[in-house]
């Protein structure tokens, strides 16, 4: 074991640049990943840490003990709590101060008009908390509202709407409010809680914009006298609240903030991070495999010469795997190194692009840091494994050989099992998506694709190879047809280096397809459920947006032009004990203005005890018209529901319908998130729209847009989406170009004689370096094509499986343009690889070429 060391260490210090891929491959991928896990841990101890000094002087809050909790929706609703509780608690011996908190929907108007945040996290307004140590939110500029119209902002906030003290704004609740900014103000110390606004109000204002009814708050908060802990301070408050109210301590709700941040965003952030870290790992997988059996091909003769000096097969097969774990170990701690630095990186970048990330010291973690280093050894060891068994198995007659290039092509063995795994792959994968569909069973057929493609590399590498080559013969002659006759010289080779452009390619075209086919179906959606002219809507997704004043609809109805203006509102209630959204609109005008498919019984008499639910909805709860669902509402109070009409289609006008009149009793803060605007006959859509607008503009200047325009604004989110995902796999796709590039490096030093008789014999250097960069193109575009067609068919699987596991109908669609940008960044990449291997070829001596063995 000892001599075994002694040559790896040796060959390490003869050939380090034949290792330089491998370490970069493994240090990008470990950099990665512990970058992630950095990162997160820091978000999670800095949300704490804010959270915690925010909440410091709450010690108890006092809210509703029930929340309705609708699919897709964590935090769920709570029921509104009295605000003449407050001198109940007051009279609590060991209790200090009290204060209601009422909160709202709120979005601000920034100076050029345009609405703050929105875009996913929430955009919140309330009262401000007069008691400093019950409110999170501390004063850093001017003073507290005091008067109506007066508000505070968080600075976060007002530096994106370039807002300052003195400025007067609207403020949308969603029914639009001047506003006069008299203060500023931070959130444990930060411009703001990650992203959300908050606009702090008079209690007057507040219980006037963002409540039901006055009187009413979402929770109070309960500040402990001296000695008083906060497990005793809500033992001693229990017993003086009303049924349906509880009491929590300011740690358990300073926690609960804490869980819903790390469940809506750092979780769903940091597990987006780690699948691409895999993806990164799984490509560097392929291009170190790669680079040691090239390395032991390479080294036939001279582990052959080992072999007939005594060495035994463990011993060859150690000095290889001794020389993957030195490389590992080097680069996986290097990646370390690299990915605290990431995170440091992302610490500092994420403020200067509007992300608050919360001050503090990064966050390292035993895990953090052990994890990626055992993963990136385990890969490239893993990777070393079958070429290191390899090279063990070489013969000493061996040694006799005048060449050590790698020939080998593809088995039938390889062939039979590849055809095999394609055809199981197949089958699940339709079974999965067509007749019992299941998204894990698809997924599992997706993954067995993969391999499939993988194993079938070399048996396809050879055609492909020779149909995309074929035209360079024709166009650059004799250079065009070395390249071509170079890639197909090793099947499993070129299929192995390919590989690993082909993963990278077939996620990019995966979520291509995926995002084309999301934006298909939301037009799609529009277009056969959407039968108005024209749509006002609020730019927002997620939990932003304060939605649209319930009176711009009526407003608008009264238009010359127009003829029905339906607005559809959002409410929650259980039915028959499940949570569930409801759309709380004027049924007759959602009939005339959306496409509900068939429909059994009546929009038209629904009233304040009728409702309308979806087909699909109909048979989970085994309803039919005529039929008596039991809701329950926020507010508590239960209430029968006659079912008076079923109807097709839930894309728009969601599965659960009840009119104004029936939703009013149990409203909190009202609003639409859609209205819907048809014109009467001769009615231009231009003419139309600048008189909608001119309405719209007195309701907080949402937008006014016609229907093709709204489809594609509903689609937005899927072209940030889109460019993050690119953003994240540019990782892999470099990983891929390093391993062609290290790939042709290691075959012009393997066919240094071959090159310098090329030389000799009249090749120029330019031919020389066109053939090596033509040779690394035709690689990429084997792998690229693979991808597409690997992606195309993943893509088209997601779609299927969603479209089963979900009520609403997908559609599947092919983005051409953007593929063939996908192909010729292949294409591309595969050029940029074969540049530095080129080069050095054409640098090479051409009589020590000549002379080299």
């Amino acid at each position: 074991m000892n001599a075994a060391v002694r040559l790896s260490v040796s060959s390490l210090r003869a050939h380090k640049r034949r290792f330089a891929g491998t370490f970069f491959a493994v240090f990008l991928g470990v950099a990665f990943l512990a970058g992630t896990l950095v990162m997160g841990d820091t978000l999670r101890a800095s949300f704490d840490s804010m959270f915690g000094s925010a909440t410091s002087g709450t010690d108890a809050v006092v809210r509703s003990a029930d929340a309705i909790t609708t699919p897709g929706d964590s935090q769920g609703v709570r029921q509104p709590v009295r605000t003449d509780l407050v001198s109940t608690l007051e009279d609590v011996p060991g209790v200090a101060a009290a204060a209601p908190d009422i909160e709202g929907a709120g979005q601000l108007v920034g100076k050029n008009g345009k609405p703050v945040g929105g875009q996913g996290p929430p955009t919140l307004a309330g009262n401000w908390i007069t008691d400093p140590k019950l409110n999170p939110y501390q004063l850093a500029e001017g003073r507290a509202p005091q008067k109506s119209g007066e508000v505070v902002l968080n600075r976060g906030a007002a530096k994106k709407g370039d807002l300052k003290i003195g400025d007067t704004t609207t403020l949308r609740t969603p029914d639009p409010v001047k506003v006069t900014v008299v203060g500023l103000a931070t959130f444990g110390g930060e411009d703001g809680m990650a992203q959300v606004t908050f606009t702090g109000m008079t209690r007057a204002d507040a219980e006037k914009y963002l409540t039901a009814r006055p009187g009413e708050a979402a929770s109070i908060k309960v500040r402990a006298g001296p000695g008083v802990g906060e497990k005793e301070l809500v033992d001693r408050l229990t017993p003086v609240l009303p049924k349906g109210v509880e009491a929590i301590t300011g740690q358990e709700s300073a926690q609960e903030n804490t869980d819903m941040v790390s469940s809506q965003f750092l979780s769903i952030f940091t597990t987006l991070l780690l699948v691409f870290s895999g993806i990164a790992l799984l490509v560097a997988t392929f291009s170190i495999h790669n680079t040691f059996a090239i390395v032991v091909a390479q080294r036939t003769r001279e582990n052959a010469l080992l072999r007939a000096l005594g060495a035994s097969r463990r011993q060859v097969t150690a000095t290889t795997l001794v020389e993957a774990t030195a490389v590992a170990v080097a680069a996986s701690a290097a990646g370390l190194a690299g990915g605290i630095g990431i995170a440091a990186g992302l610490q500092s970048l994420f403020p200067a692009i509007g992300f608050p990330f919360p001050d503090g010291n990064l966050v390292i973690s035993v895990l953090s840091m052990v994890l990626p280093l055992a993963v990136g050894i385990v890969v490239c060891l893993g990777s070393a494994l079958l070429p290191a068994a390899r090279a063990g198995r070489t013969a000493p007659l061996a040694a006799l050989r005048e060449t050590a290039v790698d020939a080998s092509g593809a088995s039938r063995t390889r062939a039979v099992t590849g055809m095999g795994l394609a055809a199981l792959a197949v089958a699940t994968t339709l079974t999965g998506v067509l007749v019992s569909p299941s998204i894990w069973l698809a997924a599992f057929g997706a993954v067995l694709a993969l391999a499939a493609f993988v194993v079938l590399g070399p048996v396809a590498s050879t055609t492909a190879v020779r149909i995309l080559g074929g035209p360079l013969h024709r166009l650059r002659g004799v250079t065009g047809g070395l390249a071509r006759r170079n890639a197909l010289r090793s099947p499993k080779r070129t299929a192995a280096t390919a590989s690993a452009l082909m993963i990278g390619v077939a996620v990019v075209s995966l979520f291509t397809v995926f995002g084309a086919s999301l934006k298909a179906t939301m037009d799609q959606t529009v277009s056969r459920s959407f039968a108005g002219d024209i749509a006002v809507s609020t730019p927002s997704f997620g939990a932003g947006g304060s939605g649209l004043s319930p009176r711009l609809a009526g407003a608008i109805q009264q238009v010359p032009e127009v003829d029905t203006a339906v607005g559809l509102g959002r409410g929650v209630a259980k039915v028959d004990g499940r949570g569930r959204a409801l759309t709380v609109t004027d049924p007759v005008a959602l009939e005339r203005t959306f496409d509900l498919g068939k429909v059994d019984g009546s929009l038209r008499h629904l009233g304040t005890d009728g409702i309308a639910i979806t087909r699909s909805e109909a048979d989970k709860q085994h309803l039919a018209t005529g039929e008596k669902a039991r809701l329950t509402f926020t507010d508590g109070k239960q209430e029968s529901f006659t079912v008076r009409a079923v109807y097709g289609r839930s894309e728009l006008a969601g599965d659960y319908v009840i009119t104004r009149a029936a939703w009013a009793p149990h409203r909190t803060q009202d609003a639409d998130s859609l209205i819907a605007v048809s014109f009467k006959d001769g009615v231009s859509t231009d003419a139309g729209k600048a008189a909608v607008q001119k309405v719209a503009d007195h309701y907080g200047n949402p937008e006014v847009q016609t229907r093709d325009d709204y489809a594609q604004s509903s689609a937005g989110g899927i072209d940030m989406m889109l460019t993050l995902v690119y953003a994240l796999l540019a990782l892999a796709v470099l990983i891929a170009l390093l391993g062609i590039a290290n790939t042709l490096t290691l075959a012009v030093h393997e066919r240094t004689r071959e090159l310098g008789l090329l030389r000799a014999v009249g090749q120029t250097r330019a031919q020389l370096r066109a053939m090596v960069r033509w040779e690394s193109v035709l690689v990429a575009a084997f792998g690229t094509v693979g991808g597409l067609g690997l992606g195309a068919f993943l893509g088209w699987v997601l779609v299927k499986a969603s479209d089963g596991a979900s009520d609403s109908a997908f559609a599947f669609a092919i983005p051409p343009v953007q593929l063939v940008i996908v192909a010729l960044v292949g294409l591309a990449a595969g050029a940029l690889a074969g540049l530095r291997p080129a080069r050095r070829a054409a640098r090479l001596d051409v009589l020590r070429a000549i002379a080299t063995e």
